[in-house]
């Protein structure tokens, strides 16, 4: 059964304190409330997404009371980032996040878009990118990563204009999230892997990924950066680009080749999800990873979506999930 996963269903974050994490998401970055539960166990306690509660645009986090600070590293999330249209939009992300007593950094020109970063209440660290220009920009639209890209100098730390990034940002105080301001999902997420070649072999061969870019860290030019995405060949579609940093550890230096690796623990990533249709695809999902000697669980009934879980070769917690029931159905039959 040949398969390939559409994107992202969700990604799954842990926080020591669930209520703070509603605040922040809902009230500072526009987010809708799809569900805020109390839970004895360490489940999912929080939902939120775009007002539909689309697959590829729900961030939900697990709850863990008072935990320490996880680390990042191999087998880890570094950044997930999302996406909103254009870079004026971003530069008012700037400056309504600096308003409100947010640190940013940025916005970084990327080549294929622009990035702006922050950390949320636990310590994650959240990305904003915009939508374009896209992976085509220096490459053919029909032969993604078939090369390796070297960003420009300019672009690299070291010799990119700091000062000059720092100055940049939206003349006028922003009184409000504006629609063009709209966050529109999971524009993508970055790992952190021991070895970019052989993760990059699973996710082509478990997940039916392609490779659509290979380059570096511009923070670190020694590192590799390699892209994965739904791409068909012609376009990558959106809300389903996983981006690997290779060989490198939180503290800048390179030991061997080696990460150490990623610790569990409040603004670390618990799991990332991809899509599965329905149910159907769901279990040719399972034989699908089993016949790769990949093991996994047997059928997760989470009310809002049906899953299974596995691990990649890194260590990386990962799920499928099926599209439906879904966030709003599930949320009307609860009422």
């Amino acid at each position: 059964m040949k398969l390939t996963t559409t994107g992202f269903h969700h990604i799954a974050l842990v926080t020591a304190d669930a209520a703070r994490a509603a605040a922040f998401y809902r009230d500072l970055l526009g987010m809708t409330l799809l569900e805020q539960a109390t839970r004895s166990d360490e489940t999912y306690a929080l939902h939120v997404g775009n007002d539909a509660g689309e697959p590829g645009s729900v961030l939900t986090f697990v709850e863990r009371p008072g935990a320490a600070r996880g680390r990042p590293g191999a087998g880890g999330i570094h950044h997930y980032a999302l996406t909103v249209g254009t870079a004026e939009a971003q530069l008012k992300w700037k400056r309504w996040l600096g308003d409100h007593g947010v640190s940013v950094a940025g916005p970084y020109d990327r080549g294929w878009f622009r990035s702006i970063y922050f950390a949320d209440p636990d310590g994650q660290i959240v990305e904003i990118a915009t939508r374009g220009p896209g992976y085509a920009i220096d490459e053919s639209a029909d032969a993604l990563g078939t090369r390796v890209v070297v960003p420009p100098t300019a672009e690299l730390r070291g010799t990119r204009d700091e000062a000059e990034i720092r100055a940049r940002g939206h003349a006028e105080p922003v009184p409000d999230i504006s629609p063009e301001m709209r966050l529109d999902g999971l524009h993508h997420i970055s790992g952190l892997t021991d070895d970019v070649e052989r993760i990059g072999d699973f996710y082509e061969s478990a997940l039916g990924l392609r490779l659509v870019k290979r380059s570096v860290n511009q923070d670190d030019p020694a590192m590799p950066h390699w892209f994965w995405a739904n791409y068909d060949g012609r376009e990558v579609a959106p809300r389903s680009s996983l981006t690997m940093f290779g060989g490198w550890h939180p503290g800048g230096t390179r030991l061997m080749g080696t990460l150490k690796r990623a610790i569990a623990g409040a603004g670390q990533t618990h799991h990332i999800a991809f899509r599965a249709g329905d149910e159907d695809e769901l279990h040719g999902w399972m034989d699908r990873l089993r016949a790769l000697g990949v093991e996994t669980s047997d059928v997760l009934d989470n009310r809002f979506f049906r899953s299974i879980r596995f691990r990649a070769p890194d260590g990386l917690l990962m799920e499928i999930a099926t599209d439906g029931p879904g966030y709003l159905a599930a949320a009307r039959e609860a009422a």
